[in-house]
């Protein structure tokens, strides 16, 4: 199973991209899948078209396209569900310590990651944000 993970503009800045790699590599899960990016709007209008129709949405993509972006395929047993709870809530103040959320950040709107919420989605977003040939199958070193 595969997952779309990003860092968020305020998680590249507060330079934060290696330890939430460093996360899913120590959990056991395979990368595949990586960028470093400016997103344009468009790209995120299109990402975030599910809550198009929220008050919130302008400002979502406004912060959104403020800054790079780090998103990532990452590969594994459970990758979804687990990959959802090793964020924690989406407001850092709802997090477990031990979370990335709980452990590096407090405020909803600028929460460091994203990730996907369903398999659904996340084949959704791994082929809005990477093409086919951009992630890549491989096998680790024994």
């Amino acid at each position: 199973e595969r997952t779309f993970i990003m860092v968020k503009p305020d998680g590249v800045q507060r330079g934060l991209v290696g330890e939430i790699i460093k996360r899913f590599e120590s959990k056991g899960f395979k990368l595949v899948g990586l960028k470093f990016v400016w997103p344009s709007e468009e790209l995120l209008q299109n990402h975030y078209s599910d809550l198009a129709s929220r008050p919130f949405f302008p400002g979502l993509v406004k912060y959104m396209s403020s800054g790079p972006v780090v998103p990532m395929v990452w590969e594994g047993l459970n990758a979804v569900k687990t990959g959802r709870q090793m964020l924690g809530a989406t407001n850092p103040a709802d997090s477990l310590p031990g979370t990335i959320r709980g452990d590096l950040c407090i405020q909803v709107g600028r929460n460091i990651i994203h990730g996907s919420d369903s398999v659904e989605s996340a084949k959704k977003e791994i082929n809005l944000w990477f093409s086919e040939k951009e992630v890549i199958g491989w096998t680790p070193a024994a």
